[in-house]
């Protein structure tokens, strides 16, 4: 090996090496949920598979309605008395027969708080899971249709196969989910490629076979002929990973992958043409959208006696057009649309234009997003804003949400209108592709001021008299420059919240201070952030603003870096004493003058035995990159007058902070310091302190 090589291989093995023995208390990461789904009018029991000890899991919060989940392994002491490491244990879902078919998160809650994210499938048919050695034709494991077969490509050149028979002609579906089971997995650095083939069991001559659909998720509608066949399920590349599960639908009813048009009117008679697989020709669908919130859902349609697969539908509060049959791919032949409108289309074909005019009046702040591919839909959307010559006048490709996450989604945001007249909204294939299943929805509204508000991370882990911190960031829109307060429903208890804001103009971060009361028992419970402020219209005018934040898992990504994933709940979750018992300030009042430092002094107390690295910080941060910093704009940590590594038994440390000549004033603003012990290279085991208040006073 050469020596520049083996220094290398050095660092990675001390860099990544060290990242699983930081702390001695760590919550579950969960990897693998087997089988991954549960029949709908069943219960059924799984093995679930972490990293970190799941010993005292007494609970499981499971999304959405209709699922419920228990923990069925007895959490019994070892003969020694020990707590024995627990990474598998058996956990039984429960789905009600009405419970909306496709993907539940769920957690785990226990004494080092709330797990990350496992996924299970809620399905229609019986659940068949892999049973030994299937990865030849000969080894095949048999199965009766209709079912949903779970299985695991564990290992590299793993092939799973899977025979049934069809006593007659039928055209089946089959619907594989693998690799978007393991988006919100925190450490699963490399994702399953599937590709599915169906071969006839006589010849081994391949019939049909698909490769990706839903991303890298294939699904496959065939038409076979009575006979013996087999499924073949591998990852394209013939890699495996022991957590790399799928689950894949095998029936021959009807499948609808989407509707149109796509928009509909809330709590009114719509009705749809439904576009997929094994749908009689020229079918509609009436139903009345009941769904309490505009914005997309997944609906299951009636269609004869029975419901649909759920499919994407878009309730909207605009008023709603659909496309016209004429043509319209140039300016002069655009249909013809008021502002505001939600537009219902469809990229029919290759190279397909739909256009739509609009009349405005110079300075009018317009808005126009595209929905369409976050849901499934063909479309990789390009939009353009033209004007009567045809000139371009903007135009965006991929949308930009939350920072650094990017959808194939289009969105032209506060265009400012240059001049009265008519105007003309573009929008195409990236790709100029097209047909029947490239709908989209079209939001085309007056730009209003508003925020976004993004919770970091996706779960809160208190221990019984300390604090812990969780951070909430805006994305200003449209001009909006106000000041947010911040507020909390569904606390657990024993747990008070201390409220913080996002300080108006530059400020992006705000805190809330979670509180766990000394004799607080084990618990958690989902939690609801709000932000609200307010916008000047004029002299006379004043917006109201409201808007629940959005809760993200980080994951863990290739070569260290930190990312996030959207889901649906924040956990705030109370377990025993961990490693950092508490934490104590000289001080949770801080004053400074432009120009000013002030230091405070910090003091851990270790759990007995615990004799890792804890860094001190102000800031939530990874490597170079700052997830938050809720200091007032000119303030910052003076690290050169600050101890914030405690090595080995060091329980005294300390955090200057200084504020610039130019800072302005901020009176109180809600703040805290932590203290930070590494679970892997991107997760942390955090404690808080109360709310630390700096103010900095106003220049002389």
């Amino acid at each position: 090996m050469k020596i520049g090589l083996r220094v290398a291989v050095l660092a990675l093995t001390l860099l990544f090496g060290q990242r699983i023995t930081c702390a001695q208390t760590a919550y579950p990461m969960l990897m693998a949920v087997k089988p991954g789904a549960v029949q709908a009018g069943t219960s059924s029991e799984h093995e679930v598979e972490s990293r970190y000890s799941m010993f005292g899991a007494y609970r499981v919060l499971v999304t959405g309605a209709g699922v419920t989940a228990d923990v069925v392994t007895p959490m019994e002491l070892d003969k020694e008395g020990k707590e024995p490491n627990l990474t598998k244990i058996t956990v039984r879902f429960t789905a009600t027969a009405d419970a909306l078919p496709g993907v539940r998160d769920f957690r785990l809650v226990g004494p080092t708080g709330a797990s990350t994210l496992g996924q299970i499938v809620v399905v229609n048919d019986p659940v068949v899971a892999e049973e030994g050695a299937i990865d030849t034709p000969e080894t095949a494991q048999s199965i009766t249709l209709p079912a949903t077969v779970c299985g695991t490509i564990e290992k590299a050149k793993d092939l799973d196969y899977f025979a049934f028979n069809l006593a007659e002609p039928k055209t089946l579906t089959f619907h594989c989910r693998a690799m978007r089971l393991q988006d919100k997995m925190h450490d699963l650095q490399q994702h399953v490629d599937p590709i599915l083939t169906i071969k006839s069991a006589a010849t081994g001559s391949t019939v049909a076979a698909a490769d990706n659909t839903y991303a890298a998720d294939p699904f496959l509608s065939a038409t076979l002929e009575a006979g013996d066949y087999l499924l073949e399920v591998r990852d394209v590349r013939y890699q495996g990973n022991r957590y790399w599960n799928y689950v894949i639908e095998v029936n021959d009813r009807p499948y609808v992958s989407h509707v149109y048009p796509v928009g509909v009117a809330q709590g009114q008679p719509a009705e749809v043409a439904p576009i997929g697989v094994q749908l009689p020709e020229g079918a509609l669908v009436s139903f009345t959208p009941d769904q309490p919130a505009v914005g997309p859902h997944d609906v299951r349609l009636p269609m004869g006696e029975s419901l649909t697969n759920p499919v994407p539908v878009v309730v909207s509060e605009l008023p709603l057009v659909t496309e016209a049959p004429a043509e319209n791919n140039t300016f002069e032949t655009a249909q013809a649309v008021t502002i505001p409108a939600g537009i219902s289309g469809r990229i029919e074909s290759k190279a397909d234009l739909d256009c739509f005019r609009f009349d405005a009046k110079q300075g009018d702040r317009i808005s126009v997003e595209v929905v369409a591919r976050r849901y499934w839909s063909g479309l990789d959307s390009v939009i353009r804003i033209l004007n009567a010559e045809g000139k371009s006048l903007t135009e965006n490709d991929d949308m930009q949400l939350w920072g650094k996450r990017n959808y194939q989604d289009s969105q032209i945001e506060n265009w400012t209108v240059p001049a009265d007249g008519s105007y003309c909204i573009q929008i195409r294939d990236n790709h100029l592709r097209g047909g029947d299943e490239f709908v989209y929805f079209l939001r085309v509204e007056a730009a209003e001021p508003y925020f976004q508000l993004a919770m970091d991370t996706d779960k809160t882990w208190l221990t019984p008299g300390n604090s812990a911190a969780l951070f909430v960031r805006a994305v200003r829109k449209n001009g909006f420059e106000g000041e947010i307060a911040l507020s909390v429903d569904g606390l657990p208890e024993g747990v008070t919240a201390h409220t913080g804001r996002i300080l108006a103009g530059k400020g992006q971060d705000g805190c809330i201070i979670f509180e766990a009361a000394p004799d607080a028992q084990l618990t958690a419970s989902n939690i609801t952030v709000t932000g609200t402020a307010t916008h000047p219209v004029d002299e006379n005018t004043t917006l109201e603003l409201q808007t629940v934040a959005q809760s993200f898992q980080e994951t863990y990504m290739p070569g260290g870096g930190r990312n996030h994933w959207p889901v649906e709940m924040h956990t705030v979750a109370i377990g025993k004493p961990a490693d950092i018992r508490s934490l104590k300030l000289s001080t949770n009042e801080v004053t400074l003058k432009p120009g000013e430092s002030v230091k405070i002094e910090v003091e851990i107390e270790r759990a007995e035995g615990f004799d890792k690295n804890v860094t001190l910080d102000m800031l939530y941060q990874h490597l170079n990159a700052v997830y938050a910093n809720t200091l007032p704009q000119g303030v910052t940590i003076d690290g050169k007058n600050s101890k914030t590594l405690l090595t080995g038994s060091e329980t005294k440390g300390a955090i200057t902070l200084s504020a610039a000549a130019d800072a302005p004033p901020v009176e109180k603003q809600q703040c805290c310091v932590m203290a930070n012990i590494s679970l892997n290279f991107v997760m942390k085991a955090t404690t808080s302190s109360g709310p630390v208040f700096v103010t900095v006073a106003a220049s002389e």
